[in-house]
């Protein structure tokens, strides 16, 4: 009892009144935007602490092999405890884009593209990494190390969004809300998948695996927006168009010299902010059990106002994302200096970051430099289509 009560004071200290789950007209607290649902607060807090933390992991990807760590921690405390619940509130905490009628199920905006935006700020001020680039401007594949472990973390990323998306009901009720929002997110997911895999076929000449992975997982974001609001075969419609933009939205951001390792701006990014506009255009409403629910959307005979008050919703957590963050990154490189120096990242940041090697004993023969030799110079390795990073 003790534990318990010193806990009550701890939460209260640190957060205010709640007397959560009483919901509606019954709760009493500081927590007001989620009295529709009837969970305990740690419930509420946890949840959104796995979505603000995917956030700061979205921009990961984009920053890898050459980023400061210290940088890094000290970025995604700004990201997480600053601007993301700025944004998150405007949406999710009955601030002005849920007063404009603005609808976000489960994160496309709030998460993802917020996470895209960042990403891509930092990217940008980082610069590529050495020999992505050549002085014509055109890109050299780097590969990824263990293809096999980058899909097993997509099929395990696959598995955690029926906690993010169905577990964004906050509720069980009879079940058919829950049931129906796995369908779409899993559909979204699949046709996201098959048409990343035909379009790299046709367009690359061969089905990438990781634009495979990629379409899995753009599939995914697309649909998180609307996966309530919307049919099966909707969700069919927006996972496939996620998974041709993808495949074409990497190469895209090649040609602008923004070097993302794991393709996190074109899956994050770019369908963020594809999702949350198709629940402009395919929403059915509360059709499917959802309440509060947006307007039907333009195929389904809203007309524009639902489009429209996406579109508004998009442009405004962006710029204030990518205000945000571009102050964060700027003051970090400014007084700590964001990026290692080009020997530690030929070296490997698992040794010069952290002081150990993350494939020990392995060495890899770098064709063009110094006769394949893996103890090339920093020269040859700029110079050079292929280096060992």
């Amino acid at each position: 009892m003790a534990t318990t009560s010193s806990a009550r004071a701890a939460v209260f200290f640190l957060a205010g009144a709640d007397n959560s789950p009483a919901m509606g007209e019954s709760y009493q607290g500081i927590f007001s935007a989620l009295n529709w649902t009837g969970v305990p607060l740690g419930a509420k807090f946890f949840f959104q602490l796995v979505f603000a933390g995917t956030a700061a992991t979205i921009v990961s990807g984009a920053v890898a092999e050459r980023i400061k760590f210290l940088d890094f921690l000290i970025f995604s405390i700004l990201l997480v405890g600053l601007a993301y619940p700025i944004t998150g509130h405007w949406v999710w905490g009955g601030g002005i884009l849920a007063d404009a009628g603005f609808y976000d199920f489960a994160g496309s905006t709030v998460v993802h593209a917020v996470g895209g935006w960042a990403a891509l700020m930092g990217a940008a001020f980082l610069g590529p990494r050495l020999g992505k680039y050549n002085a014509d401007g055109s890109a050299n594949a780097l590969p990824a190390h263990n293809m096999g472990i980058a899909t097993l973390g997509a099929l395990i990323l696959w598995l955690g969004w029926f906690g993010f998306n169905p577990g964004s009901t906050m509720g069980v009720g009879n079940g058919s809300l829950i049931a129906h929002v796995a369908l779409t997110t899993n559909t979204g997911a699949a046709f996201g998948t098959l048409a990343a895999t035909v379009t790299a076929w046709v367009v690359l000449g061969k089905p990438d695996l990781s634009m495979i992975i990629n379409g899995l997982l753009a599939g995914l974001v697309a649909v998180t927006a609307s996966c309530a609001f919307i049919s099966v075969p909707s969700a069919a419609i927006i996972g496939a168009i996620a998974g041709v933009g993808v495949v074409f939205a990497v190469g895209f951001f090649d040609k602008l010299n923004i070097d993302d390792p794991v393709g996190a701006i074109p899956v994050h990014l770019v369908n963020g902010v594809w999702g949350t506009l198709a629940l402009g255009l395919f929403s059915q409403g509360g059709e499917f059990g959802a309440a509060p629910a947006p307007a039907a959307g333009l195929l389904f005979g809203g007309g524009f106002n639902q489009l429209w008050a996406q579109f508004l919703g998009t442009i405004t957590v962006g710029g204030m994302t990518v205000l945000l963050s571009s102050i964060f990154w700027l003051i970090l490189k400014s007084t700590m200096g964001i990026r290692v120096k080009a020997e530690e990242e030929f070296e490997g940041l698992d040794i010069s970051e952290h002081g150990m090697e993350a494939y020990a004993g392995f060495m890899k023969e770098v064709p063009g430099l110094s006769g394949g030799s893996s103890s090339a110079s920093m020269g040859d390795v700029q110079g050079s289509a292929k280096p060992y990073l």
